[in-house]
């Protein structure tokens, strides 16, 4: 039996693969795959094994040994899935791998902007500490987290790991109910906005979650209020959120994610990076990557195709 991943770099150099690759007679392992080169990679093979590679209709009707795709990944917008179930393909995904690396970005991303960290830290490049009457800088305000409120939208797992880690900082927490959800008995975001100090965004996107924070949701927040987003690219009207920022009307920005990745074309996040300076913080949707969270992708792929080499094999 031959398995094969698509695109191995994805899950970074220093990752065994082992658990993966002991599991079938024949494993081949690319770094890469470009879209013409995946049916001849994956010739042969009952396993497809891939992150981001798509695996449309057409790719599987030119496999017919094909019975299983492995994503390394939660999302499965990539792979065709009623291709898939039309011909009998399993899919299986990985859930909860990051969980732990996200929640620390994300309290890392709120840490940072309740302390104005961009802001200080262009003033000590551009050599204002030195040339201060006093010995500290203080004319950015900061943000105790202690007594503060967190909103966060998304209950699950990682919505959960947050709201730990933000009682730890004494930090009073909310969950909004689901976007048009009929039997929510949580307050909405509308209504919990305007008390937030603090927002952050761990959920699906979805037509109901698209823009789930645009020009309406900002005007009801305060202007020292800090947004967070490490859920999805589109679940906040980016644009709105800079003009925001620009106009002091919110406190801080922070985002791991844009609405296509890589920004090959550029984003205005970025170009703002590189202007006045704002309290603003842009990762590049590194917040699962530690270790031990890519590593746990390896350890949970492997349990999907164990599972279903038992069922089908």
């Amino acid at each position: 039996m031959k398995a094969v991943i698509l695109d191995s770099d994805t899950l970074g150099s220093d990752i065994d693969l082992s658990p993966v690759s002991s599991l079938t007679e024949q494993f081949d392992c690319w770094g890469t795959t470009r879209p013409e080169d995946v049916v001849t990679r994956l010739e042969g093979a009952t396993i497809a094994i891939t992150n981001k590679v798509i695996i449309d209709d057409a790719i599987m009707a030119s496999l017919p040994d094909l019975r299983m795709i492995a994503v390394t990944a939660t999302g499965t917008n990539n792979i065709d899935m009623q291709a898939a179930r039309e011909r009998g393909l399993t899919v299986a995904n990985v859930t909860g791998y990051g969980t732990q690396s996200v929640a620390q970005h994300t309290l890392m991303i709120m840490l940072a902007l309740a302390t104005r960290l961009p802001r200080y830290q262009h003033d000590v490049a551009d050599h204002l500490w030195e040339q201060a009457p006093s010995f500290c800088l203080q004319h950015h305000p900061t943000m105790q987290l202690a007594g503060k409120h967190l909103v966060l939208v998304g209950s699950g797992e990682l919505g959960q790991a947050v709201a730990q880690l933000a009682r730890a900082f004494g930090m009073r927490v909310s969950f909004s109910a689901r976007p048009n959800a009929e039997r929510d008995e949580r307050p909405t975001l509308e209504a919990l906005l305007p008390e937030a100090d603090v927002v952050s965004l761990h959920c699906p996107l979805t037509p109901d979650t698209h823009h789930l924070i645009g020009k309406d949701q900002l005007r009801l927040m305060k202007p020292h209020a800090l947004l967070i987003n490490c859920g999805r690219g589109g679940l906040i009207d980016e644009q709105a959120a800079l003009e925001a920022l620009r106009h002091q009307r919110l406190g801080g920005l922070g985002v791991d994610v844009l609405p296509v990745e890589p920004p090959r074309e550029g984003h205005d996040l970025i170009e703002a990076l590189t202007q006045t300076p704002l309290n603003l913080i842009v990762t590049p949707h590194n917040a699962w990557i530690t270790p031990e969270a890519r590593q746990n992708i390896v350890t949970l792929t492997a349990d999907n195709i164990r599972l279903f080499l038992a069922n089908h094999l």
